[in-house]
Order: structure tokens, then sequence, then C-alpha cells
């Protein structure tokens, strides 16, 4: 059953949907779904906007098992069955692959890597020209700071863009979304979280998880920190004008 979505979340999607183009006409969507609360949610959302939208599109979901101990997200499958969504469910040992390849470099890059390449392929076959992710404006806010204290580079993640071989777009539904709705939406439906994703990302602290930390301090200080720097991001997120200005997260 598709739960009911909070209005002021609702609104936060529809409207980054809105501003970026992020789903037209007749559009085949993909998500990208790891079982985790973002993901979940914006499933939902999408499913919602299935049903109740004026743009007619179809809407299909992929998670990509990378056989690691701990995270376990098969009880997705009779989920996505009960709610009538087509699912695709791929595993793939990537640990095991990276311990052959890797030779220093970071897991979870490769991971992400990977288990983007086996959606690409997925959409291409199965015939999606839209995937989407499931990532929001904390995370935005997160990596804009990591890129720019770390690596010296003012970027972040994009709203909306094309993938290299121009065949698959890439859509981030919740990018005016704060983390905490989708936590909220989460517990209040009641969705099947699958926990603990990756040990190996929560082994020991993390630059993002610094991050994350500073910007809880800084918001308890400065309450309008994250619409501040969702101002400042949007040059980066897509080269487009918004003659509506900037929403309010």
């Amino acid at each position: 059953m598709i739960k009911k979505i909070p209005k002021s979340l609702l609104r936060h999607v529809g409207r980054a949907i809105a501003d970026y183009t992020m789903i037209k006409h007749n559009d085949y969507v993909l998500l990208g779904l790891s079982g985790g609360k973002d993901s979940l949610s914006l499933l939902h959302i999408l499913a919602h906007l299935q049903r109740y939208a004026p743009i007619r599109f179809e809407l299909g979901a992929i998670t990509v098992d990378p056989q690691i101990p701990g995270f376990d997200p098969s009880p997705l499958k009779t989920y996505l069955a009960e709610l009538g969504i087509n699912y695709f469910y791929r595993r793939q040992p990537i640990m095991q692959e990276a311990q052959q390849h890797l030779q220093g470099k970071s897991f979870c890059a490769y991971c992400a890597r990977m288990k983007r390449g086996i959606m690409y392929t997925t959409a291409r076959k199965e015939g999606y020209n839209v995937l989407a992710l499931a990532q929001h404006l904390d995370d935005l806010a997160e990596s804009f700071l990591m890129s720019a204290l770390y690596s010296g580079r003012l970027q972040t993640m994009k709203a909306h863009y094309t993938n290299k071989t121009g065949d698959v777009r890439i859509i981030r539904p919740l990018v005016y979304a704060r983390e905490r709705q989708m936590a909220d939406f989460a517990k209040a439906a009641d969705l099947p979280l699958i926990q603990d994703n990756c040990p190996a990302c929560f082994t020991a602290p993390t630059q993002r998880e610094h991050v994350k930390a500073l910007l809880t301090d800084e918001e308890r200080a400065h309450k309008d920190i994250y619409q501040n720097l969702l101002h400042a991001m949007r040059p980066l997120m897509v080269k487009q004008t918004f003659p509506q200005g900037i929403p309010k997260v």
C-alpha cells in the first residue's frame, strides 16, 4: 500500500521536479533503491506522483546487492511485489572484486561506481530513460563543503543531468528536501528499512560524518544555514535560471 506523503515533503519534491524538468511525459523512471529511509521515501513519493500528477510516467525500482556481510536487501523483493512496482534485483560480489582491483583506493567510491554501472546497464536493457537517486539537500550541502574544504573545488551533486553516453538522465528529486523529513516519514509510515548498509562504510569516522556534525552545530546557531547553502549551490546544481526564486526549506 502506498503511504500518505506529508504535504511539505510533496511540495519540496514537486518544486524540484518542476524547477529542473526532471520528469517528462512518457518517461520511464528507474529508482535506485537501497532500502534506506531516503530511497524508500522517494519510492512512495514517486508512486504517489505517478498516480496523481498530470504528467504520465512509468516507474520501476532497482536494488544492487553487493553481497557484503551485514547488508541484506532481499526483503525488498516481497515489499515491491506487494506494492505492484516493477522491480529489478541485481547481485554482484563487489567487495570480493574490490579486493582484487582497488590497490589502496576508496572502497566506497569503487562500490558506488560499480552500482551505478549496473543501474545504467539495467536501465538500458529494460527500456528506462531516467535514473532517480535519493540524495537530499543535506547530502548536497555536505558534498559542497567537503569539496571546498578538502579538495579546493566548488562543486556538489547535480540535480538533473545526462550521463556521458547520453542515453540515461539522472535526477535527484529530493534536492530541496531535508534528511529529517525522510526520517520522520519513514518512522510515521513504518517503512521496512534495511538496516546496516555496508560495514566498510561505518567502521571509522569519515570526512562526511565530520561535516555533517559541523552543519548540525551551525544550524543550531543559524537556522537559515541550509537555505543559504542552497542559494550558494544553485549555480553548481545545474546551469539554469530560476525566476521563481529560492524555495523555503
